[in-house]
């Protein structure tokens, strides 16, 4: 009975349009008064979801990656991006994916690619005479890559809940990322030719171009390589990498490319701490919310219930991607994984599925819900970008929302793909 209350409650909150913190939080304090659980017990569950070394990697990332798009790295990784593809038809879509995925692998966050990448193309874009509605529907899918190409903020708070490695997730979406943003680049390449939307102004490669772009932009360019290198190798663990990355976006914004300020990194730690401050309190309250499910048995009988109807891992994942997409059209990446997980993971691992696989999965899926409505953040994003309703680029966006969930697809059918990489890690 407390369980049904808990979902009322929150679906409830979810259609007022509260945020996503409270109305989980709301949920879990109606379903303990109904069970007659003592509410000291949410606290104490509260607390202990956030005691994490691992969850200091959040923060880090997130100041990280507004030091590199206020620093200046995001506008050079859009020239290089322009000097590998604004040849193709439809070039500065192209450029808006490519350059979409060298941000991911410097701020972890899919809002944070969408507004760094989103803020110079999408005007860019109108003035070469691209609609505003197309350009901002690409943006918003192509800022979900963010989450996938690591360091990715999704991956350190599954690697928490499914207690896997967060080094391995992080090598194990690298090739699913890859795939995801070249998918997008094929669905763009055919919608430009039927369109009619030219390359940009080079009509074929330019070496001293791409030498020249390479060059201003090698300094953002080195983030990944620093970051992943190190975990990699052992050097420093994926929580350390976060306050590797905010140093060195720091130092290269300041020193090298000149262009952060003092009151600029000021307005940065403000923003970062109210953004750090909203996603722990939601990993604070989904965590108090997963573990009455679990005492009061439903985490079991869901489990129980897709156990059932699973007789294979391909029912078992497809049934997976369904619920996943669902679940992203109306809560958050972090809110979704965090609930999830602990009713998934053991029907996945019963069925000899990896951990880390799932988790790739799971997080391209969750992560592909930042772009679809209702509640798709990236939408509002772009389309504040764009300065035009959120409604007018959902058609736009739907031919690259395929094109990932094709990806998806691929990756879960195709294991090496995300496992290659971990598998030599040992």
């Amino acid at each position: 009975m407390s369980g049904v209350v808990a979902f009322i409650v929150l679906v409830v909150c979810l259609a007022l349009g509260i945020p996503i913190a409270l109305c989980i939080g709301g949920a879990v304090i109606a379903a303990f008064l109904v069970s007659g659980t003592d509410l000291l017990n949410m606290v104490l569950k509260m607390y202990s979801s956030c005691d994490s070394f691992t969850l200091m990697a959040i923060p880090f990332f997130m100041f990280a990656g507004a030091l590199m798009e206020t620093g200046g790295m995001s506008k050079r990784l859009v020239r290089f991006a322009n000097s590998l593809v604004g040849m193709i038809p439809g070039g500065l879509a192209h450029v808006q994916i490519l350059a979409s995925a060298f941000f991911a692998a410097l701020s972890g966050s899919s809002p944070a690619t969408t507004a760094a990448i989103g803020g110079i193309m999408i005007p860019e874009m109108e003035k070469e005479g691209y609609p505003a509605d197309f350009s901002a529907g690409v943006q918003a899918v192509a800022g979900t890559i963010g989450t996938i190409i690591p360091p990715s903020i999704p991956m350190v708070v599954y690697g928490v809940c499914a207690q896997v490695s967060v080094g391995k997730l992080f090598a194990a979406g690298v090739f699913p990322g890859l795939l995801y943003a070249f998918s997008m680049m094929f669905i763009v390449f055919i919608i430009s030719k039927k369109r009619g939307y030219r390359s940009t102004t080079y009509t074929k490669i330019s070496g001293s171009e791409v030498w020249a772009a390479f060059k201003d932009a090698i300094w953002a360019l080195l983030v990944p390589i620093i970051i992943l290198g190190g975990i990699y190798s052992g050097i420093f663990t994926p929580t350390e990498s976060g306050a590797i990355a905010a140093l060195y976006g720091l130092l290269a914004g300041m020193f090298i490319y000149k262009e952060l300020k003092i009151h600029d990194v000021i307005r940065i730690l403000v923003k970062a701490t109210a953004n750090t401050a909203m996603v722990m309190l939601i990993i604070a309250a989904a965590g108090a919310f997963t573990w009455h499910l679990t005492i009061a048995g439903i985490a079991d009988a869901i489990g129980g219930a897709f156990a059932s109807i699973s007789s294979t891992k391909a029912i078992f994942l497809a049934l997976t991607i369904v619920l996943l997409l669902f679940l992203g059209c109306f809560m958050e990446t972090l809110a979704n994984i965090l609930m999830v997980t602990p009713i998934m993971l053991p029907v996945a691992v019963q069925l000899g599925i990896d951990p880390i696989h799932y988790g790739i999965i799971m997080v391209m899926t969750l992560s592909l819900g930042m772009a679809t409505p209702p509640v798709g953040e990236n939408l509002y994003i772009a389309a504040s970008i764009a300065g035009i309703k959120f409604e007018k680029i959902i058609s736009n966006a739907l031919p690259c929302i395929i094109a990932a969930i094709v990806a998806i697809i691929l990756t879960t059918i195709i294991p090496p793909l995300s496992m290659f990489l971990p598998s030599l890690m040992g």
